[in-house]
């Protein structure tokens, strides 16, 4: 199937899913998002010689082969991945990095194992804190810098898999194929691709996109001294109608989605108006812990006129959306209801 994708930067690529293949509760692996630091691999790398090191503050150093990781009971699970700096683009004021709008978040059903059941067969010691993990990003790179990226080790133990399938299907090269970390209801930053050695720490793991990006300060701060960026923002989305559309006066069913990361969406509301009124939306399809809920609206447009919608969600702890993100150098976040909105011509 053919996507025809937002291409941001082709080396490496960055890609946006267009608001077309947002539609659905599951995302293709084809129209799901993509982002790169590096170029991609030409070739992938071969199960037969492939394997995952374990080392650092374990009991004894680990290498498993492909087959290991087969060997070991699958779980499958469905996880809403967004890219750290989706809407980075709608922000009022300019930030860093690519120009995402709001297609930089899929959904998906993941197929792997827990890491947990990996981290028990190495031991992990009483002094570990954090697991690193580092991925092959391109062998052929001249860049000095790795991606690496660690996580707390009791989100590494809770909610953390290694994932080699991706809906039912293989992992894609492009998605980190053979194996990829997937910390649930966490930034696409914290999910480290084409996986090959993960390292028990006492602390955090350091280097430049643990210290320097992926980190939430303002000008004149040092880049470290910001929060590290973790779990997905409480957010809501309008996926249909577009921006820009114009529809004939009558029904107009709005549609969308919304996810809390590592919380539970609990309702959906609609503003017809910019933020006058609010409106229940209805849930409809699949709901699972860390994937998205569909919503709808069905709103009686009888007046021409061009009009703004906007949505928020609210979580189980009764945290709603904001009205207007706040905004930080490079643009992590963006969850304001305002900043997505969608205005129409109604006719």
């Amino acid at each position: 199937m053919k996507v025809n994708m937002r291409i941001m930067s082709p080396k490496p690529l960055n890609a946006e899913t267009p608001v077309a293949n947002l539609q659905s509760w599951i995302t293709s692996n084809a129209a799901f998002f993509k982002r790169n630091q590096e170029v991609i691999m030409t070739d992938p790398v071969a199960l037969e010689t492939w394997q995952l090191s374990i080392t650092g503050l374990v009991e004894k150093n680990l290498e498993l082969s492909f087959d290991d990781i087969l060997a070991i009971p699958k779980i499958e699970v469905a996880n809403t991945m967004e890219c750290s700096g989706n809407g980075r683009s709608l922000l009022q004021q300019k930030a860093s990095g690519n120009p995402w709008t709001i297609g930089g978040v899929g959904n998906a059903v993941w197929g792997g194992i827990y890491l947990r059941d990996v981290l028990a067969r190495a031991g992990v010691l009483p002094e570990a804190r954090h697991v690193s993990f580092e991925g092959m990003d391109n062998p052929d790179s001249k860049s000095p810098t790795k991606f690496i990226r660690s996580i707390p080790l009791e989100k590494a133990m809770d909610s953390t898999i290694l994932a080699y399938e991706m809906n039912g299907e293989p992992l894609p090269l492009e998605h980190g194929y053979p194996l990829r970390a997937l910390a649930l209801g966490w930034t696409g930053a914290n999910c480290v691709k084409w996986l090959g050695t993960i390292t028990l720490l006492d602390r955090p793991a350091t280097g430049f996109f643990m210290d320097k990006v992926y980190r939430v300060f303002q000008k004149g701060e040092e880049p470290q001294s910001g929060e590290v960026v973790t779990a997905l923002s409480l957010k809501s989305i309008i996926t249909s109608p577009e921006l820009g559309d114009t529809l004939p006066a009558g029904t107009v069913v709005i549609r969308g989605a919304a996810f809390a990361g590592e919380g539970e969406v609990t309702r959906v509301e609609v503003s017809v108006d910019n933020g006058a009124s609010w409106n229940d939306a209805l849930f409809v399809g699949p709901h699972e812990r860390y994937a998205w809920r569909r919503w709808e609206y069905p709103w009686q447009a009888a007046k021409p006129g061009e009009y703004t919608i906007m949505a928020r969600a609210t979580d189980e702890r009764g945290t709603v959306q904001p009205l207007t993100a706040s905004w930080n150098v490079l643009g992590y976040g963006n969850n304001g209801s305002r900043e997505h909105g969608v205005t129409i011509t109604i006719v």
